[in-house]
């Protein structure tokens, strides 16, 4: 694998955002892995009157077959899994374990998209914070960094300033932290900041 990214809760329900991404990627020659949660969906969803936990399960399914169709009309191979489906992440006494191998074995030079739905005390399924969830991934295919698209407004007319490389989080000046997603700005791992042009 040459890359990791994660696409965030608000990138995620962002249309623009990710037919920009979807077009790049067609354009990347290399194999990765893309991990992604929920969005602004599930507050949707909620408003039918379904339960969170249920409304976050739906909307990471159903955004999970949103993002094959799209990488798949700019001609992305990709192959989309479940995190709990034959218990590809799993959580036991609350460490998470990444079947590595069966990854690696996946057809072909296609992207592999992977949802925070993951396997808990082998038994149920639940949702895993993408930035947990992010370190795992890099620890088990040894990644130095997580890609992440910032989201400071007019970011990809700036891409001059891109990509940049953000250290722990301990290190963030005030800018830097604004164009990390919300649920990344405590992880304590390399971060590669972006935007879909120079993706």
């Amino acid at each position: 694998m040459k890359f990791i990214t994660a696409l965030d809760y608000e990138h995620l329900d962002n249309g623009m955002f990710l037919t920009a991404f979807a077009r790049a990627l067609s354009q990347k020659k290399e194999r990765g892995i893309i991990l992604h949660g929920d969005s602004e969906y599930t507050n949707r969803i909620i408003q039918t009157g379904v339960m969170r936990e249920d409304a976050t399960i739906r909307a990471t399914k159903e955004l999970s077959r949103r993002l094959v169709a799209l990488l798949a009309d700019e001609g992305v191979p990709v192959i989309a899994l479940n995190g709990y489906q034959k218990s590809l992440v799993t959580i036991t006494n609350d460490r998470i374990t990444i079947d590595k191998s069966q990854i690696e074995n996946l057809p072909g030079e296609t992207i592999i998209l992977i949802s925070n739905l993951v396997t808990y005390q082998e038994r149920s399924f639940q949702s895993l914070s993408l930035s947990d969830l992010s370190e795992a991934f890099l620890t088990t295919f040894q990644i130095e960094e997580l890609t992440l698209f910032s989201i400071k407004d007019g970011a990809d007319i700036m891409s001059a300033e891109y990509p940049k490389i953000v250290g722990l989080s301990n290190s963030y000046n005030e800018g830097v932290k604004q164009q990390i997603p919300k649920e990344f700005r405590s992880a304590d791992y390399r971060i590669k900041l972006t935007t879909p042009s120079v993706f």
